[in-house]
């Protein structure tokens, strides 16, 4: 009759049974029973706060260390980090540099006076060409996600054994807009990426400008984005830019999570060649330019949209490093 009355909020049959006999023996209370043993002592307001104050000490101490300095049991260390405190232990997340006040203020200002140029200019990121350089290996390790598969319970879990970027391996530059690569090279081996080799690029990259984007051209209308590696800001670059028209986008020290190049083109190029080998360098180059075409201009796209979006999250966060897209 319950089941029918109540459907799934009815209690159980067995329920039911257990408390018809404890009324029918007369016991009319339907408060817990006393238990044995006597009540925990250890959480209490003053334990809590002691612990709290052992870990804004050191954030890194072990619950074994808590309980040595606080005299409470682990247990309850444990509940009281965890349920009381709210705390969980994780591991420190590495970031290109632990950035000063000031570093944090110029990200923060280099975002905003981006924003005012989208704000003043809806095809504002269209017009941006962004690029940088990245060493291509003829082995790189594949990354933790793609080496993980699906296993059931009794499956014994998968290992892989401990690998190292190999000592064979070469250096592209790549230069893209909103519609996918303007230009692209690889340096010579041996040379060094300095201001001289780098006004040479720059050359080329314009002849390309003019073949690739014949109305970004014809119009001067552009923009262009580089980090601030020595050689992107050396005096003779700055002057070259200056001269021919590459009106320069502000980009912050020590922000790789703000560049197109490090946040979307390498690592999404790279995917398609960790973990293969490659038996020398001219595979290499081969397989990167097989790698840079198979990225579709869509992405390319999607990629200018994130770089906004980025630059809302890091005025968000003050200037520090944050996580994802």
């Amino acid at each position: 009759m319950l089941k029918t009355a109540y459907k799934d909020d009815a209690m159980g049959k067995t329920q039911v049974f257990e408390w018809f006999s404890r009324f029918k023996n007369g016991e009319m209370s339907i408060d817990d029973k006393p238990r044995s043993g006597h009540p925990s002592t250890a959480r209490t307001h003053e334990n809590v706060e002691k612990i709290r104050e052992i870990i804004k000490e050191d954030r890194r101490r072990t619950i074994e260390e808590i309980v040595e300095l606080s005299g409470v049991m682990w247990s309850s260390v444990q509940r009281i980090l965890t349920e009381d405190l709210g705390m969980k232990r994780v591991a420190a997340k590495f970031v290109p540099r632990l950035l000063t006040a000031e570093q944090k203020q110029g990200r923060v200002e280099a975002c905003c006076a981006l924003k005012e140029e989208s704000r003043n200019d809806q095809n504002f990121f269209s017009k941006i060409i962004t690029g940088d350089e990245t060493w291509c290996y003829a082995y790189d390790p594949e990354s933790k996600q793609q080496s993980s598969q699906w296993k059931t319970s009794s499956s014994p879990r998968p290992k892989k054994a401990r690998q190292v970027k190999s000592n064979m391996k070469t250096m592209l530059i790549c230069f893209f807009d909103v519609r996918g690569v303007v230009h692209s090279e690889f340096v010579p081996q041996g040379q060094t990426v300095n201001q001289a080799f780098y006004l040479e690029v720059l050359k080329r990259l314009r002849n390309s400008l003019r073949r690739k984007r014949p109305d970004l051209w014809q119009s001067g209308d552009w923009f262009f984005h580089h980090d601030n590696a020595p050689a992107h800001t050396a005096l003779s670059v700055r002057q070259f830019l200056t001269k021919n028209g590459m009106t320069p986008v502000p980009h912050p020290p020590y922000s790789p999570d703000l560049a197109p190049c490090h946040f979307f083109l390498f690592p999404r190029m790279k995917r398609d060649m960790k973990g293969k080998r490659f038996a020398d360098v001219a595979e290499v180059k081969e397989k990167t330019m097989e790698a840079l075409s198979s990225i579709s201009k869509d992405e390319f796209r999607q990629c200018f949209e994130k770089w906004n979006k980025r630059l809302d999250k890091c005025i968000s966060v003050s200037g520090e490093y944050f996580e994802g897209d």
